[in-house]
Parts: structure tokens; C-alpha cells; sequence
């Protein structure tokens, strides 16, 4: 039996980079969505920045989900 290291590498390494991404994507979700109220303090009490806040929160979480959909089509495929 041969294992081919490099394509073994090559799988590994794309995979924590896309776990990391992900991982991350989805932190900058919470978080967004966690601090709404104090943007909104911090830029005046404007609600413009919590709304700002939450719209990028919901840009991670559908880049998230995105990303969960593309490799489920991956493997169905």
C-alpha cells in the first residue's frame, strides 16, 4: 500500500485553515450580535451602529452557512 504524504499534507492543510475560517466567521457572528447595545453606546447612542453590528453579525452567520452548504454538496455530490 502507498500514502501519498503530499495530497495527505495538502488535505490536512486545507482543512484547519477552512476550520479555523469558519470557527472565526462564526465568533465575529456572536460577537456582533452580542454587542449591538454597546455600539450603540460607544457611537453616541446612535442606532445606526447597532443596527451596523447586527447586519455584519448576519453576514458571518450566512457566510457560515454558506460554507456548511457547499461542503455538504461536496460530499453528496
Amino acid at each position: 500500500m502507498h500514502i501519498d504524504w503530499a495530497a495527505f499534507a495538502e488535505v490536512f492543510g486545507v482543512s484547519l485553515v477552512v476550520t479555523v475560517g469558519l470557527v472565526g466567521l462564526f465568533t465575529l457572528g456572536i460577537v456582533g450580535t452580542s454587542r449591538k447595545a454597546d455600539a450603540a453606546d460607544a457611537a453616541g447612542g446612535t442606532a445606526a451602529a447597532g443596527a451596523l453590528a447586527r447586519t455584519g453579525a448576519y453576514a458571518c452567520f450566512a457566510l457560515c452557512a454558506a460554507a456548511v452548504g457547499y461542503g455538504i454538496s461536496l460530499i453528496v455530490a
